[in-house]
């Protein structure tokens, strides 16, 4: 099959990601606000309970199991005050973007439900990994996110996608190396062009734009990245959900484990408990 002009699916893509809505005002401000040093909880409560629907998905989220509290929080103001502002502005950030591109046309190649559950497996697996790592129970769910957009950039690939899923399957290849072969342009760069259209923060546009290439984002970024690298490898060989991606590149494995500082023991470990994470992750879902 001839090689497919990577600068006309380069403008198409553009095109599609115009088109795609901005995030919401408030969940702008949200991440503003969470930007600054000198940000309070008081300023963030302000932002949040002006939007009803995003109160209600943040009350929602944190009452859910995949926090497990003792007792039932009914107040946005006790939400930020337990779980901290950068936990709150994740939860935000969330499920706008799930909210946001989950009626975007996407190829029928990519179920939607399909392609979420590796979303959700990948960002369940990156938080765990990092867990076990000694990472910070609330900075984990940096991890979490990370893992849980780090796809991003196969929205806006059309029926030419099918072409590309064939071939993975038929001749057993990495799919970023198909995409590169066949359409001149790859989801980790249509990733970085989505990221930046909504002004996502450095480190999560690197976990987006570097997880197949750990090595080459940018060193203060590249743990991080490593580890979403690693959850989404994990994700892939278990076919937990599907994106597209069943025979990733494993020569990368121990670059990244090196990276993170993880074993394979600490690799293996994760299995134990990532199916009922998996489970709890659902609510981020069901906005």
């Amino acid at each position: 099959m001839m090689q497919e002009d990577g600068a006309a699916n380069r403008k198409a893509i553009t095109r599609f990601i115009e088109r795609m809505p901005s995030l919401s005002t408030t969940v702008g401000k949200v991440m503003e606000i969470c930007s600054r040093t000198d940000a309070s909880p008081n300023e963030l409560n302000r932002v949040i309970s002006l939007d009803p629907v995003l109160t209600g998905q943040v009350l929602k989220l944190i009452n859910s199991a995949y926090y497990s509290l003792v007792n039932k929080v009914t107040s946005l103001t006790r939400a930020i005050t337990m779980l901290g502002m950068n936990t709150v502005k994740n939860m935000a950030l969330s499920t706008a973007i799930i909210r946001s591109v989950s009626g975007a046309k996407k190829s029928q190649s990519l179920p939607t439900k399909k392609f979420w559950a590796h979303s959700i497996a990948t960002g369940v697996c990156a938080k765990l990994l990092a867990k076990a790592n000694g990472v910070p129970v609330m900075e984990c769910e940096e991890y979490f996110v990370a893992g849980l957009l780090h796809d991003l950039g196969k929205i806006p690939f059309g029926d030419e996608y099918i072409d590309v899923l064939d071939r993975v399957k038929k001749e057993c290849l990495p799919l970023i190396t198909v995409e590169r072969d066949m359409l001149g342009v790859d989801h980790q760069e249509v990733g970085r062009m989505i990221a930046e259209k909504w002004k996502l923060n450095e480190a999560m546009t690197c976990s987006i734009a570097f997880h197949h290439d750990v090595e080459e984002a940018p060193e203060e970024h590249r743990v991080r990245a490593a580890y979403v690298g690693l959850a989404n490898m994990y994700a892939n060989i278990l076919d937990l959900g599907y994106a597209g991606d069943p025979f990733p590149a494993e020569d990368g494995a121990d670059k990244m484990l090196k990276i993170t500082g993880l074993t394979w023991d600490m690799f293996g470990e994760v299995a134990l408990s990532v199916e009922e994470e998996i489970e709890k992750a659902q609510v981020f879902l069901q906005s």
